[in-house]
């Protein structure tokens, strides 16, 4: 892989994530603080819990990410789904932390250590792997915070997808355009996708 494409990955996997983090927020701004600590069942998780052990994740995978095992000593997993967090505050701290440890690491790839071996729980990851291993780890929890949402607001929710009965408007609207190169996350990061929903 030269370094165009190493770059290319880089931004293009800074931009999912971008999206993701995106969705957990627009999901969790439309939550009251007792709908973000609501359980279907004790064997489910809050979002409150979820978001508590992705800020767990996070800063144990990414922490020192080019230099140390992504399982850090320190990490405590079992305790990252006790429900003992106190209200939204505490929760979009640690929300918000989690996600700089991330970016802050990324930020730290470059051209001369895009060969790093990444290892998780002594298991070696090219850095292309290590990425995309916690990008489909993340966009699973979510992926279940927007279900939550969507089950705690019903017919309140606003929803962070193309509308019910609106695919065939949306293709349209795409394919009137030229072909292009262009990040699907784009329209969605910069609100103009939100915008279009409300007219």
């Amino acid at each position: 892989m030269n370094q165009a494409q190493q770059q290319n990955y880089l931004d293009s996997i800074r931009k999912q994530f971008d999206y993701y983090k995106m969705l957990g927020d627009r999901t969790m701004i439309q939550l009251t603080e007792k709908e973000l600590f609501w359980q279907y069942n004790e064997a489910s998780n809050s979002v409150a819990i979820i978001v508590k052990h992705l800020w767990g994740n996070m800063r144990s995978r990414w922490t020192d990410f080019l230099t140390s095992d992504g399982e850090k000593e320190w990490r405590n997993r079992d305790d990252e789904f006790v429900d003992d967090l106190q209200d939204r505050d505490e929760l979009m701290e640690k929300w918000e932390a989690g996600w700089q440890c991330l970016f802050t690491a990324l930020d730290s790839i470059h051209p001369n250590n895009f060969d790093t071996t990444i290892y998780i729980r002594n298991m070696g990851h090219t850095i292309i792997e290590a990425c995309n291993r916690q990008l489909a780890h993340y966009a699973y929890h979510v992926g279940q915070i927007i279900f939550l949402g969507k089950m705690a607001k019903n017919q309140a929710w606003q929803s962070l997808s193309i509308a019910k009965g609106k695919s065939k408007e949306f293709n349209q609207q795409k394919f009137a355009q030229p072909k292009r190169k262009a990040h699907f996350t784009q329209e969605f990061l910069d609100g103009t996708f939100f915008e279009d929903q409300k007219e």
